[in-house]
């Protein structure tokens, strides 16, 4: 065969089925070669650059190596911005240029450039084939360097007379593809890992673009469930972890949204999964989550704490590495009072009929701040007296006066031990209300402003309370206690599913406060925000 012809018949057995590219003269043998292999689709494009770009987002597409072609010289230098978009971005691409001939290779000849040496600063590696026979086992290995470890370009340079020249076509065999165990180095990193992540109170996952090079979606989303940990995106991270799910907080950096940034200033532990660290995500770096221990996934082990250190680096694939981590991390026990918001948001947003009725103290705002209600006048509080106890009472007046609605009444446990017996009357006049009912064993906002604004010095804010599963029980109502996450959605489904009063206890965390607070004398300027009630929340 054709030097020409070897290229097409190693590129179909590579899986190539499109490339893109414009021709030349140095690259017209290969042309030639082209009209004999309609199975390889070529997209002409009007400057090589846009050759390598679309070469680049094939590749992201479809996870194979993109392939641009371009002639000698100007062709070939035309590609470079997009090779090193590549470079940068992590993204396996193939590019073929064509050259002059090797006896004229060195004499300045018409468009002759040493592409391989402009190349080298912005590829994994180049190739200058010299021999056809050279030519199938030099894009064996091309597609090989460019996919294998943290992928990334390559560029093979053939003269125009290689192309011509006629050689025997064996194509070697790719070795079988094998998914190696982890090394003990890297389990034992991984147990130390997990062991960060479980002692942790603020942690936060920052997801890369590894991510979606490794296809190690359903690894982090087993992570990520599994552990209760929310998740944070840099740029090219971005579509790695699905932006609708709750633990989703969005994207971080420069142009991030602020709770992002806040979350990671404030974590205790960052999980940086296939990315690098870099400026537009790190700002200054001294001052980079200062209060944060470091866990660093990357497939290239010259990356891991490069630019951050990192107190337990995880080098190799992401989807392994994660497959391995996630049966050793728990999931945090403490159920928040917005991850019970944002379930019975869900619902109410699906109900044509619902109205919420709240009381007074810290569950009123997370009411107010999780709720979005979009029947006209669906939300009842006390707001000018800020009258504690008028969650039931109320709750009952607007059942009656809006008989086919799902009142829910959102209590709080200081306010509800306060009217707690007219359960006998939602009894007694069958008024189906549900009772969502927040217990952390506090007044909460009393507290909050103790610690905040009086040196922490919590005085008469204990509120113990009764079982009030079996309080509920010896009024004729049926109730459910809920301590976890998982169980919320399922309670609030049967709460509403039931025809008559039903009370829901939610055992959340005790020491959460409300957020963003304009301090006592503060203007709206003065907004205070918690990124960890933020990170809990989404």
């Amino acid at each position: 065969m054709k030097g020409s012809e070897i290229i097409c018949e190693s590129l179909l057995r590579e899986g190539v089925d499109a490339l893109f590219g414009h021709p030349g003269g140095a690259i017209l043998p290969f042309y030639d070669a082209l009209w004999s292999y309609p199975q390889l689709r070529h997209v002409l494009v009007r400057h090589e650059q846009s050759a390598a770009h679309a070469a680049d987002g094939y590749a992201r597409m479809t996870g194979k190596p993109g392939v641009c072609v371009a002639t000698s010289g100007p062709g070939a230098t035309n590609l470079i911005t997009g090779i090193m978009g590549a470079k940068a971005d992590s993204v396996p691409l193939v590019a073929i240029t064509g050259q002059v001939a090797r006896a004229a290779l060195g004499t300045e000849a018409f468009q002759e450039c040493d592409i391989c040496s402009i190349a080298a600063v912005c590829t994994k590696r180049t190739y200058l084939v010299m021999s056809a026979g050279d030519l199938a086992r030099t894009i064996r290995d091309a597609f090989r360097v460019a996919q294998e470890g943290r992928p990334g370009p390559v560029l093979i340079d053939v003269p125009r007379d290689v192309q011509l020249e006629e050689a025997e076509f064996e194509y070697p065999d790719p070795p079988p593809a094998t998914e190696l165990p982890l090394s003990d180095e890297t389990m034992e990193n991984v147990r130390k890992a997990a062991e960060l992540m479980n002692q942790a109170e603020r942690p936060v996952i920052i997801a890369g673009h590894g991510i979606i090079n490794s296809r190690a979606f359903d690894e982090l989303l087993a992570l990520v469930e599994g552990s209760g940990i929310p998740v944070i995106n840099t740029l090219l991270g971005l579509s790695g972890f699905p932006r609708n799910h709750p633990q989703s907080l969005g994207m971080l950096g420069m142009h991030g949204m602020y709770w992002c940034n806040m979350v990671v200033d404030q974590a205790d532990v960052v999980i940086g999964l296939g990315m690098r660290f870099d400026d537009r995500v790190t700002g200054r770096v001294s001052g980079f989550a200062p209060h944060a221990r470091i866990v660093h996934l990357d497939i290239e082990a010259s990356q891991v704490g490069r630019i951050v250190p990192a107190e337990v680096p995880l080098v190799g694939d992401a989807r392994p590495i994660l497959k391995a981590l996630a049966p050793l991390v728990q999931k945090s026990d403490a159920l928040l009072p917005q991850q019970v918001l944002t379930e019975m948001n869900a619902m109410v947003q699906a109900d044509d009929d619902a109205v919420v009725v709240t009381g007074v103290g810290q569950h009123q705002m997370w009411a107010a701040q999780y709720l979005f209600l979009n029947q006209p006048n669906s939300f009842v509080t006390s707001g000018g007296l800020g009258a504690m106890g008028f969650e039931l009472p109320a709750a009952l007046g607007a059942q009656l006066g809006r008989p086919g609605a799902t009142v829910w009444s959102v209590a709080g446990d200081g306010g509800f031990q306060m009217t707690l017996q007219e359960l006998i009357t939602a009894v007694e006049e069958k008024l189906p209300i549900k009772i969502a009912l927040f217990n952390n064993g506090y007044l909460g906002m009393v507290r909050q402003w103790q610690e905040m604004f009086f040196d922490g010095h919590l005085k008469e804010v204990p509120m113990p309370g009764p079982d009030y599963v079996k309080l509920a029980n010896a009024y004729g109502i049926p109730a459910l206690r809920v301590e976890h996450q998982e169980d919320v959605a399922a309670a609030l489904q049967e709460a509403k599913a039931y025809d008559g009063p039903f009370l829901i206890e939610f055992v959340v965390e005790r020491d959460t406060n409300v957020f963003p607070m304009v301090p006592p004398g503060g203007s709206l300027a003065d907004t205070m925000e918690d990124p960890r009630t933020m990170a809990a929340a989404r």
